[in-house]
């Protein structure tokens, strides 16, 4: 017996200090998934890694210039993402359209491991969006690690794509990518997506 609709649906909501312990939990695993598929015999410890993860995110919901929303299904998080908006000064002037719009950084999107490719990662991507169009964001910039093909894999198929004005290092560990936004009013038509295979 197959479930009903709505007991697979993702909701995507804001996140609150409720939500710190499954964010962290959700966020550890996945980097552990992520070293053990590098490092398979390497050793990792887990509880400093959830406590890195639980001190940061503790760090995102206290602050108000933040926004973080989760993703759950039945009640239960699977999925988490805030990002950073670079906005106006207070008491500056909006934006017009002679002047270049902000650019918002995409500062986390992560899944339960057990959860990816089930449409998770992309409803949050999908709120992010909605969030970003809303406020008149021009570009949206976020760092991946560089050996993350899943990750860099996932954000491509989103149309994300390398920031050519930062050119990385041959040392370097993360690579930036980058999204154009479509100003508001203007809905750019995007080629169909392939079924997404992770996050």
């Amino acid at each position: 017996m197959h479930p009903a609709p709505h007991d697979t649906a993702v909701r995507v909501r804001a996140a609150t200090r409720a939500d710190l312990a499954a964010i962290a939990a959700l966020h550890a695993d996945a980097g552990a998934a992520h070293h053990r598929a590098r490092h398979p015999h390497a050793p990792f410890d887990a509880p400093a890694e959830h406590a890195r993860r639980h001190d940061a995110w503790a760090r995102v919901l206290d602050r108000d210039d933040t926004p973080a929303l989760c993703a759950e299904r039945r009640g239960t998080v699977l999925g988490a993402a805030a990002y950073l908006p670079h906005a106006p000064a207070a008491g500056g002037d909006p934006p017009r359209a002679d002047r270049p719009r902000p650019t918002v950084e995409l500062h986390q999107l992560h899944v339960a491991p057990a959860h990816w490719g089930t449409g998770v990662g992309r409803a949050l991507h999908t709120a992010c969006l909605h969030a970003w169009h809303t406020a008149g964001y021009a570009r949206a910039v976020l760092d991946v690690q560089w050996h993350n093909r899943r990750a860099r894999a996932f954000y491509a198929r989103l149309g994300w794509h390398p920031d050519p004005g930062r050119r990385p290092p041959p040392d370097a560990t993360h690579l930036t990518l980058t999204l154009e936004l479509s100003p508001p009013g203007r809905t750019r038509r995007r080629r169909a997506l392939p079924p997404c295979d992770e996050r």
